[in-house]
């Protein structure tokens, strides 16, 4: 690791004119910029946030303590991600001299924001799904305080770390390992529980895009670099820039236009993860808030109640006469999703708890008017039901007919339009950290992609190349609903271009950036599972 260290940090240093830009002080129509959406989006936040507690009347004054750490270091997270991850949308442009590195900064930083307030969510609880579903259940406790803050400090260090040695290592990568270390140190500490450890069927195909996105990105650069090459005969898009002069603008409107792209989608994709546990914090401090959606209506309730119904129905078409009801059903179901086989009291149990839940909520008829406590644990049944027929749903030994798997689909939905939502201001305060994120601390790993991978400076096409494959495999995450690792993509899209120029690689930098993907799950994952160990030994 000495190795790895002393190459990144004793690079040559940039050409004149773009050390130059790159130290220059900011102008002042992009601080108004920024402070102008700064304070917007803390109006924003400050108003939604006290009127949705205003109606929290049983937290204590350490809930609010806790909630207050908690959101600081989640957003804290955000905003290392923000110089680490984002600072990869500006290279391109900073190395072609598409755009000024200060405006192309502020530029791609806004664009983040932009992203993260327009994503949908389904990133953010695909990443909570990969935790241990007790931990989720007992997110109020200290062992779920434990697990929020090991993860997120975790993930917080190894970004640091990487980003001072200037690497391009990925917050995908860190935020999973550290919640692999989290789930397998529960594991590890109650081996005789139920749903403590990481759902490993879930886990597969998130390493499955995390592993395959470094590929895709190189492969589909290399490719598309000489496709341009033989269809568009237009010789400056294969040059690299002279004496700073920006490309033509057909040129350097494309690389502006990758670059917002990838900035984008980006925010998207990644502002999602920090939403997610952010939702956890909130559900765990103040739960009358937010252990359900406050936002559903009366028509809401009642189609969730009818929906319940039909899905008692069908459950009850499926218990096995075997089945013995036991005293908590959640309990028979945990166990099914820890186990993925059905018992006879399986689907007894599932009957149950959707119907405690229908019972429970049609009782208040609003979501609003009951207590934590009863808000929690409608949350909790809710959850373990939308999980468990998630399952059931791809399980031969379910044999739910296809009308029935309908019925099934449409009752998890209205679920997850319950528990899994995300207010505004939640996406605003994402937004403004990964943006300001996006324009602090961005030079290292700009100069290491676009310096350090080729020994070549790099050219129009190149730089389009990659730009343009990041933003679209991003985007087609977000619809997958999968997170992926932007750091990745772009950086072995410049290598496939770079590869297909016959410009040669640095084999130096390409190593060590192998070196951080290879060991940034592990160490990310050792680091978060020791401390979620010490944790829950302070809080217990």
């Amino acid at each position: 690791m000495s190795d790895m260290a002393t190459t990144v940090l004793e690079r040559p240093p940039t050409t004149g004119l773009l050390d130059r830009k790159m130290t220059k002080a900011r102008g002042i129509v992009s601080v108004v910029v920024v402070l102008i959406a700064l304070i917007a989006g803390l109006g924003f936040i400050g108003f939604h946030l006290s009127s949705d507690l205003a109606v929290v009347t049983d937290a204590t004054p350490w809930a609010y303590v806790l909630l207050a750490a908690a959101l600081a270091i989640a957003l804290g997270f955000e905003f290392v991600n923000g110089f680490h991850d984002a600072a990869n949308a500006v290279a391109t442009v900073i190395y072609t001299h598409s755009l000024d590195p200060n405006f192309a900064v502020v530029w791609s930083g806004m664009w983040n924001l932009a992203g993260a307030l327009a994503s949908s969510g389904t990133v953010a609880f695909t990443v909570i799904t990969l935790l241990p579903v007790e931990l989720i259940l007992r997110v109020s406790s200290g062992s779920g305080f434990a697990m929020v803050f090991a993860l997120l400090i975790a993930a917080i260090l190894w970004n640091l770390g990487t980003w001072w040695l200037g690497l391009p290592a990925s917050s995908s990568h860190t935020m999973v390992g550290s919640i692999m270390g989290v789930g397998l140190a529960n594991e590890l500490m109650h081996v005789h529980s139920g749903t403590l450890g990481v759902d490993w069927h879930q886990a597969a195909k998130v390493f499955e895009v995390l592993l395959f996105s470094p590929i895709v990105g190189f492969s589909l650069a290399w490719l598309l670099f000489l496709m341009s090459k033989r269809l568009i005969k237009y010789p400056e898009l294969y040059e690299a820039p002279k004496n700073g002069a920006p490309p033509p603008w057909p040129i350097r409107g494309l690389l502006i236009l990758t670059c917002t792209g990838v900035s984008f989608f980006h925010g998207s994709n990644d502002g999602q993860k920090g939403m997610g546990l952010i939702m956890l914090i909130l559900i765990g401090t103040v739960p009358t808030a937010y252990a359900l959606n406050h936002g559903l209506t009366s028509d809401d309730v009642q189609a969730f109640i009818t929906a319940s119904a039909q899905v008692e129905h069908i459950l009850d078409r499926h218990v096995n006469p075997a089945g013995i009801p036991g005293a908590d059903p959640r309990v028979a179901v945990k166990e099914y999703i820890r186990t993925k086989q059905l018992q006879p009291d399986t689907m007894l149990a599932l009957r149950e708890l959707v119907g405690d839940a229908s019972n429970e909520l049609a009782i208040s008829r609003e979501a609003k008017t009951l207590s934590a406590k009863g808000q929690t644990n409608i949350r909790n049944d809710m959850y373990v039901a939308s999980e468990a027929i998630r399952l059931m749903e791809n399980d031969s030994k379910a044999a739910f007919t296809a009308d029935e798997n309908a019925a099934l689909t449409s009752y998890k939905r209205k679920i997850d339009k319950s528990t899994k939502f995300i207010p505004d201001w939640v996406k605003v305060a994402v937004a403004l950290a990964l943006g300001l994120g996006t324009m602090v601390g961005w030079k290292r790993i700009v100069v290491t992609v676009g310096e350090k991978i080729g020994k070549e400076h790099l050219t129009y096409a190149q730089g389009a190349s990659a730009g343009l494959v990041a933003m679209l495999t991003i985007f087609a995450a977000n619809q997958w609903g999968m997170p992926v690792s932007t750091t990745y993509v772009l950086s072995s899209g410049v290598a496939g271009t770079m590869s297909a120029n016959k410009s040669g690689l640095q084999l130096s930098t390409l190593r060590n950036i192998a070196v951080a993907w290879v060991f940034t799950l592990p160490a990310a994952a050792l680091l978060s599972g020791t401390l979620f160990f010490v944790f829950s030994r302070i809080v217990q």
